[in-house]
């Protein structure tokens, strides 16, 4: 695999760590940075994170990140709440929907899944549509690691579905960006393959 130009984006909201670890382990050199310089140069982008959409785009806004990030043409992965902030508004906020950043058509919304417990949380199978790039070589019913309350529901841009008291998008796309509602960088080698997979576009 050719070494890149690996950017994660640091919003201030996110576990870098075990993400930039997981890249290494793939023989890559990766850059942490909130300049906007440097994420416009970057062969590919990942944008994790963790926590509330509310506090994520808050911290975005206030790096002044938003349009930098909308105007990305390279390959962008969001990890978790990453993902989520790549669609146009979540629920996830005690003031109602919080606007994210409308790179995906689509709304992040509490899960209703009946008596089972929230947050979904450990490993779970997950179901890719066919020729889904990021998991090529990956079989339908590989297991990912999962912690969230909040999802976005099943679309035409939905690349992975996830069953777990209701079906939802395990991973999304959409011209150069694509999320994955699980943590690759905790799910052993079927997350290093999706990794992979990603640089290798």
């Amino acid at each position: 695999m050719a070494a890149q130009q690996i950017v994660i984006v640091n919003t201030g909201c996110a576990n870098i760590s075990s993400v930039k670890f997981a890249l290494e382990r793939l023989g890559q050199k990766v850059t942490v940075s909130d300049d906007l310089a440097v994420i416009q140069q970057a062969d590919k982008v990942f944008l994790p994170g963790v926590g509330s959409a509310h506090t994520a785009m808050a911290s975005i806004e206030r790096k002044q990140l938003s349009n930098c990030i909308q105007g990305l043409t390279q390959p962008v992965l969001g990890i978790c709440l990453g993902m989520q902030l790549m669609v146009e508004s979540s629920q996830e906020s005690l003031s109602g929907n919080t606007p994210c950043l409308g790179l995906i058509p689509g709304q992040v919304q509490r899960m209703q899944v009946g008596a089972l417990r929230l947050p979904h949380m450990g490993w779970n199978t997950i179901t890719p549509v066919a020729g889904a790039p990021l998991f090529k070589g990956l079989d339908s019913g590989s297991y990912f690691y999962f912690v969230h309350s909040f999802a976005v529901a099943v679309s035409e841009f939905t690349m992975a579905s996830c069953q777990y008291g209701m079906d939802f998008s395990a991973a999304l796309h959409k011209d150069n960006f694509f999320g994955v509602q699980f943590h690759p960088e905790r799910s052993s080698d079927a997350g290093a393959q999706l990794l992979k997979n990603f640089i290798e576009l």
